[in-house]
């Protein structure tokens, strides 16, 4: 079993944390809220002093932080790689911008350090039941390296390529899911206004050329799956605000590749006025109280 450093560890840090604590290793964990690191060490987890007391003696060290800033704090200067013992392992499963992903791996590189970006598809739920899929980006060496603590957290562990590449895929991919939520809710309240029972527009487009993975497991309209976050009050997996955070990071990334993205930038607006309206907090699913206002 590992010794492991775990920086972040709120609503997604916390339980990934405990899963690697459920699976036998050894913790030292540190968080700006002190709530939250309470609850860790109540599982059985070291109190760090600081960022830079969680990387010392140690075997890897998980970073889950909320923006690109916040891991170039940690990360440089004085930082964990400063403080970091040789053949310390960093696994970064922030989601954060491809820039920041880039300079923290070459930082890391350059002290002679191992290291992945592993951004996490699942939310909460996947979080609290390890059946999260991590994107991983970095040399395949230290990959390897970290897939078995991986896996402690994880079911789906993918390699996307070299450094920073876990953070495009994750991207790319979150850029999608905000796309199909808006256009879901979009063709339900156009359905419902024009007199379809919400139930067969599911029925119908679940089993259609319509479907996704969006509308058949986290469906933004409530009633048709009743484990969705819009059939309970839209308590959040993945608060609104998080998906404008990643498709604000989308549209960095498709200024950078020099490829128009126009539904993403649709999707950015949308879920821009969305929270500007005070929605932030709720699941991404809650999309919907933009287009239709009235649903519950």
């Amino acid at each position: 079993m590992a010794k492991i450093g775990f920086i972040g560890v709120g609503n997604m840090g916390g339980p990934m944390a405990r899963n690697l604590i459920t699976a036998g290793h050894n913790l030292k964990v540190f968080d700006l809220s002190e709530e939250a690191v309470n609850f860790i060490v109540q599982s059985g987890a070291e109190r760090a002093a600081s960022v830079q007391d969680a990387a010392k003696e140690v075997d890897i060290v998980v970073t889950m932080l909320p923006v690109g800033g916040n891991v170039r704090e940690v990360f440089l200067n004085d930082g964990i790689v400063a403080a970091a013992d040789p053949g310390t392992l960093f696994i970064d499963s922030s989601t954060i911008d491809v820039e920041s992903a880039a300079a923290v791996h070459e930082a890391a590189s350059a002290a002679g350090f191992e290291m992945i970006d592993a951004p996490v598809s699942g939310g909460t739920i996947g979080a609290d039941q390890a059946t999260l899929t991590f994107m991983c980006g970095g040399e395949k060496a230290a990959f390897d390296r970290a897939r078995p603590i991986l896996e402690d957290m994880g079911k789906n562990i993918v390699y996307c390529g070299g450094p920073g590449k876990g953070q495009i895929v994750k991207i790319c991919n979150n850029m999608v899911a905000g796309i199909a939520n808006l256009a879901t809710v979009e063709a339900f309240v156009m359905g419902e206004k024009l007199g379809v029972d919400r139930q067969v527009l599911f029925d119908v487009i679940s089993t259609s050329s319509g479907s996704t993975w969006i509308l058949e497991k986290a469906c933004p309209m409530p009633g048709p799956v009743p484990a969705s976050a819009a059939s309970n009050e839209f308590k959040p997996g993945f608060m609104a605000k998080l998906m404008l955070k990643d498709l604000r990071l989308s549209q960095a990334a498709s200024q950078m590749a020099g490829t128009p993205t126009p539904l993403g930038a649709t999707a950015t607006a949308a879920y821009q006025q969305h929270v500007n309206n005070g929605f932030g907090d709720l699941d991404q699913s809650s999309i919907v109280k933009l287009i239709e206002p009235s649903d519950e």
